[in-house]
């Protein structure tokens, strides 16, 4: 009778365990290119280089999920981002899993996490932008102009909680970043919110962030940046889509002095001849503010991209920006240019797993 209760014990242990299941998956993706860039230097001069993440960004990620029970999982995300080219990683060299590390649970209600993740600005109006998630000849997340300023969007945020959720095609999301600045929580800190609608053909978004520096003059005044987003897609059949969207940023200076302004509209269109083979065009531009002198620059962006399989893609991609005033301009979101014009042409492949 004694060795029967053990057989039960052990079939319930065993079925409460078969039940939690766990599941954990390795992916990536590894993008690289050869590049010509001209005004690549002060001196003007031109450079072709090897190039990592010209599509996206090169990375590998471990993600995974336990099932609790109820239609709730606990879930976790592990993302590095590196340079194919140098071996390197791709940001700051103290963070090993730069572009996400997360645990958190998701169910009926959408998804909670905490870590280090991207905002929800990013993860609501990214799918707008035409060159799609690109790291070479795309300004939706910053503009590059006026020698180093950039008006864009948080991006990768550290000391994260984030909630995301869908509900008959209506998208809801939130964002707070912890500043952990002892004896303040405004000092270092950022948050957002996002809403979006899906309904066949017809998907928009809006998003607004604000994003705080360190306090810096007596009183406890820092540095406060905030942006709004509005963005629509429409898939005219199913080889045909376009997209723009719009973007509102205001930089208000501890210093008092007159706030940094801008307005940035894109706008592009994605065509597919073959189920392999489409070509993506896209514009960026900002319209500058409250300056001396306004670089106001412009660029025209081209992709086109053949699909090997599934999983492997051959493109070549061409970007020119231009921007007024004989201020510098760059066709990258993250390379300052050394003229008031700059061409880029890039040859690439990009492999996921």
């Amino acid at each position: 009778m004694q060795k029967k209760h053990m057989a039960v014990a052990l079939l319930a242990a065993t079925s409460g365990v078969a039940a939690a299941q766990s599941t954990v998956t390795v992916y990536g993706l590894i993008d690289t290119g050869i590049e010509y860039v001209n005004h690549a230097s002060a001196t003007g001069g031109s450079v072709t280089r090897l190039s990592s993440g010209a599509m996206n960004t090169s990375r590998i990620g471990f993600r995974g999920s336990e099932d609790l029970g109820g239609g709730l999982k606990a879930i976790f995300q592990l993302e590095n981002g590196f340079k194919l080219d140098t071996g390197g990683l791709d940001g700051d060299a103290n963070q090993l899993f730069n572009r996400q590390s997360t645990v958190g649970l998701e169910g009926g209600f959408g998804r909670v996490v905490a870590g280090r993740s991207f905002s929800t600005t990013y993860d609501f109006i990214l799918p707008f932008d035409p060159m799609g998630y690109s790291g070479q000849y795309s300004w939706v997340t910053s503009a590059g102009a006026t020698g180093a300023r950039k008006d864009g969007m948080p991006t990768g945020v550290s000391n994260l909680v984030k909630y995301q959720g869908t509900f008959s095609g209506v998208k809801v999301g939130a964002m707070y970043g912890f500043g952990e600045v002892a004896g303040s929580t405004r000092d270092t800190s950022k948050y957002g919110i996002g809403l979006g609608y899906d309904n066949g053909p017809f998907s928009v978004a809006t998003t607004y962030d604000r994003v705080n520096g360190t306090a810096a003059v007596s009183g406890g005044a820092f540095d406060k940046s905030t942006s709004v987003h509005l963005a629509a897609g429409y898939q005219v059949m199913e080889s045909l889509k376009f997209s723009l969207g719009y973007r509102y940023y205001k930089r208000t200076l501890a210093s008092g002095a007159t706030p940094l302004r801008s307005d940035f509209y894109w706008g592009g269109a994605t065509y597919k001849f073959t189920p392999a083979l489409s070509l993506i065009g896209a514009v960026y531009y900002q319209n500058q503010k409250n300056l001396a002198v306004d670089a106001d620059p412009i660029m025209y962006s081209l992709r086109l991209k053949y699909a090997l399989s599934k999983r492997t893609d051959l493109y070549a991609s061409g970007a020119y920006a231009k921007a007024k005033n004989n201020q510098l301009v760059g066709v990258s979101r993250d390379d300052v240019g050394f003229g008031d014009s700059q061409v880029g042409v890039t040859l690439g492949m990009q492999h996921r797993f």
